[in-house]
């Protein structure tokens, strides 16, 4: 048997992360608006982390996955801001998940020591940033 595939028994499993940094931005509450994505936010990272930028500034985009420490609850199926229909957790955007974690990909505009300027992130200010992946046309784009 391969020991590397997860067994029914590993839905119990546990998972520990820790913030990379933080997000700072104007974004005080959860914003619903389409203006999100012009907005200037900053990247902060934990000093210990500064050596792991080395070569970010070689991509324009980056997939940023963060926690969403302010969403209480969830439901597995609610309905769409967007038209009022019935969606699963699992088919939208919302910030109320099981585990809470968004991603979204944003344009990197400059780096200053552990200080990153993105375009377009969907988080509020405060919001813990679990990981950063430089975004690729080679493995990120879906077209043929």
């Amino acid at each position: 048997m391969n020991e590397n595939i997860l067994d029914k028994n590993s839905l119990d499993l546990k998972i520990e992360m820790f913030p990379i940094g933080y997000v700072e931005n104007d974004y005080l509450e959860p914003v619903y608006d389409e203006n999100i994505y012009r907005k200037i936010s900053k990247l902060i990272l934990n000093e210990e982390f500064v050596e792991g930028l080395q070569r970010i500034e070689d991509f324009e985009k980056l997939q940023i996955l963060f926690y969403f420490s302010k969403s209480e609850d969830y439901e597995l199926v609610r309905r769409r801001r967007i038209d009022g229909e019935l969606s699963g957790v699992f088919a939208s955007r919302t910030p109320h998940r099981p585990n809470g974690i968004g991603l979204t990909l944003v344009d990197l505009l400059k780096v200053e020591g552990n200080v990153l300027y993105v375009k377009g992130l969907d988080a509020i200010n405060g919001t813990p940033v679990i990981d950063i992946k430089p975004y690729t046309e080679r493995f990120d784009n879906d077209s043929d």
